[in-house]
């Protein structure tokens, strides 16, 4: 024993673990790779289920066979966590990211070592469960899913389920930078620890009993909420730490963090992508090495923790968000006891006493209050575009060093670090045009360093699609949308430019010509509450060096044909896009206007046989077709007819090729593609 406490008080030896860890994760990852135990042949799976959520009218089955497999079931059936089934139907590969930078599922799931999505067409019930850990899981879910008020609060903070957070509560929590406190872990696991010492205490258990069931309990709760990665380090860290101080080994704190990590990744390398285990880990460290910097006072020191953890907490979520709240350290002053003390004890009692459900439910209620309406206060909401992550190591590096030297010089250059970022996008002289991928609807990004356009927004009736949007133009450092221009009224069209403009800035809106509809309406009443200039009828604009023509040919009794046709020529490129005008008004243009030797042409109405005619392609001879349209459409866009139109030109596809950028540099241009 004394020899390994020898050993163990060597501070290097943690360093080389940590280092040594991460290189064997890279080297399992980059080098030899994850396959999947499935192939695409693979129409029946037999697994436990291990999670059951059911979602309007289909379940979302989480199965452990020979891996993890998510599969969809349209239909009513009885099914129980711990069950063994046979499902029958196909396999399929989840896509990628079709919108830069933006949230990745097939990455996501990956990295959880799930590889295929299957289709479900039937399940058979080869065995129930038997199990006593899951029969409890599972009386606790059902017993939440009744629950009429609070149902998802509960998930969220008890289970730590996010995705039962309303889109655009999260999104506030995001960016009031709370979002962090979701991930259960070390407050809840230190609160639950803390309050069994304190029964255990009063009953006269031995110690090591005292460490056991402590131990097991946690195991058990953190069996409930499946295992995350940030509870998982948690409890990890909890048990070395009480073997640590039952043994007496003296390792000091910040090694103890070390070795649970260096455990954790040499057992699961994929952990290190997961954004809940690194929060958890940065923040406990940043935290750690802080610690004798704390003050005696209450207040100063939960500010001075709130900060360290909100400064070294800044990478995460400027990588995955690109956005950063400097109230965050504030915002975290009144949101860490609130749900750390009140709302996370109270939604334990509330599942074991269904009673409390009224007051759970006015906690909540004041709490989502002060979420949106901190989140409404965006003059402090800085956004940073992406750049290489090198730039982090380097920021955390002037961090580190701020810690044990107290030189202040250091923080400032850390922070100073990160408002530089905030140049990139002025140094770019190139001008971009991104034919977003937003489904069965059209948006187009044409941005540069002196401003954006977006035309367009996109939209799906009950499905918010713009967050990814939103992120990717965050990413760019987009803050500011200069010029909104919408063709027409329709949901495909503009469905979420009233999300956009409580996300950004927006200068300016153009509307097309006729009566406004409900979507219209909506979005004026929007503007004029933010005092926001909005225009119809435009006939052109000048934009740096080059005009926007809005190509009217006259008032039409439909929504469609009033759209606005767009013409825009940069640089000698020629850009037009249709919207959704119909044949009818594709006969008027040819008339009116000379349009010829189109570059890039924005295919009418997601390649509809109401447009793009054989005499108006052949008129305005594009180069390059973009066709907006999502896959396997009901309308089934594009059509074939129109695909023989456009065959003299280059054809891309959103469905088929993901979202389309034009990257202009002078009188050069280059065309890339993000395929799913």
């Amino acid at each position: 024993m004394l020899r390994l406490k020898t050993i163990l008080s060597f501070n290097y030896i943690y360093y080389i673990l940590i280092v040594l860890s991460l290189l064997i994760a890279l080297f399992k990852i980059y080098i030899i790779k994850y396959e999947s135990e499935y192939d695409l042949n693979n129409n029946q799976i037999i697994g436990t289920i291990t999670n059951i959520k059911k979602n309007e009218d289909r379940y979302i089955i989480t199965i452990k066979g020979k891996e993890k497999i998510i599969a969809y079931y349209y239909g009513n059936i009885n099914l129980s966590l711990g069950s063994k089934v046979l499902l029958k139907g196909e396999l399929y590969y989840p896509n990628n990211n079709t919108i830069p930078n933006s949230f990745n599922y097939k990455k996501y799931l990956n990295n959880h070592n799930i590889y295929y999505l299957m289709k479900v067409e039937d399940i058979k019930i080869l065995q129930k469960n038997k199990n006593i850990f899951y029969n409890l899981k599972d009386k606790i879910y059902k017993k939440i899913s009744l629950y009429r008020l609070t149902s998802d609060s509960l998930k969220a903070f008890a289970l730590g389920e996010t995705n039962a957070i309303s889109d655009e509560s999260f999104y506030n929590y995001q960016r009031n930078g709370v979002i962090h406190l979701f991930a259960i872990g070390s407050t809840q696991i230190n609160l639950i620890a803390t309050l069994l010492f304190i029964f255990l205490n009063k009953i006269n258990i031995k110690k090591i009993l005292k460490y056991l069931i402590t131990i097991i309990i946690l195991s058990i709760i953190i069996f409930m909420i499946d295992y995350s990665a940030s509870v998982i380090r948690s409890l990890l860290f909890f048990i070395l730490y009480s073997l640590n101080k039952y043994y007496d080994f003296n390792i000091t704190t910040k090694n103890i963090l070390f070795l649970t990590l260096f455990l954790l990744i040499t057992f699961n390398p994929k952990i290190i992508f997961d954004i809940g285990f690194q929060y958890s880990s940065i923040a406990s460290y940043g935290l750690i090495i802080s610690y004798n910097k704390y003050n005696n006072n209450y207040f100063k020191s939960l500010l001075y923790i709130s900060t360290i953890a909100t400064l070294f907490c800044m990478p995460v979520t400027l990588i995955n968000n690109y956005e950063i709240n400097l109230l965050s350290p504030l915002n975290n002053l009144l949101f860490v006891p609130l749900i750390t003390l009140i709302i996370f004890p109270a939604s334990i009692l509330t599942i074991l006493l269904e009673f409390l459900e009224p007051l759970y439910f006015l906690l909540i209620k004041f709490m989502e209050y002060l979420n949106n309406l901190l989140g409404s206060i965006t003059i402090f909401n800085i956004i940073v575009p992406k750049v290489n992550n090198i730039w982090y190591l380097v920021y955390y590096l002037l961090l580190i060093i701020f810690i044990y030297s107290r030189n202040k010089l250091y923080l400032i250059l850390s922070l100073l670090l990160i408002l530089s970022f905030k140049i990139k996008p002025i140094l770019d002289n190139k001008t971009y045009v991104y034919f977003l991928d937003v489904k069965q609807g059209d948006s187009t990004l044409i941005y540069n360093k002196k401003g954006s356009i977006l035309i367009d927004t996109g939209g799906v009736e009950n499905y918010n699609i713009s967050n990814n949007t939103i992120t990717f133009m965050k990413s760019l450092g987009i803050s500011k949308i200069d010029l909104l221009l919408i063709t027409h009224g329709d949901m495909d069209h503009m469905g979420e430019s009233v999300n956009l403009v409580n996300n950004f800035k927006v200068d300016k809106v153009i509307f097309n010509i006729g009566e406004y509809n409900n979507l219209e309406t909506e979005l004026i009443r929007v503007l004029d509450n933010k005092n926001k200039d909005y225009y119809q009828g435009v006939k052109e604009l000048n934009i740096d060096k080059y005009k926007l023509h809005f190509l009217s040919t006259g008032l039409y009794n439909n929504e469609n044909d009033n759209s606005n046709v767009i013409y825009i020529n940069y640089n000698g490129y020629k850009f037009l896009f249709m919207g959704d005008a119909s044949t009818k008004v594709e006969s008027n243009l040819i008339n009116k206007y000379n349009l010829t030797k189109i570059d890039f042409l924005k295919v009418g109405h997601h390649g509809s046989n109401a447009s793009s005619s054989e005499e108006f392609i052949n008129s305005i001879n594009p180069k390059y077709s973009l066709i907006s349209v999502g896959e396997n459409n009901r309308y089934g866009h594009p059509k074939e007819k129109i695909l023989e139109n456009l065959s003299n030109s280059k054809i891309y596809r959103t469905d088929q090729d993901g979202s389309i950028l034009i990257k202009i540099n002078n009188n050069k241009y280059q065309i890339y593609n993000y395929a799913p």
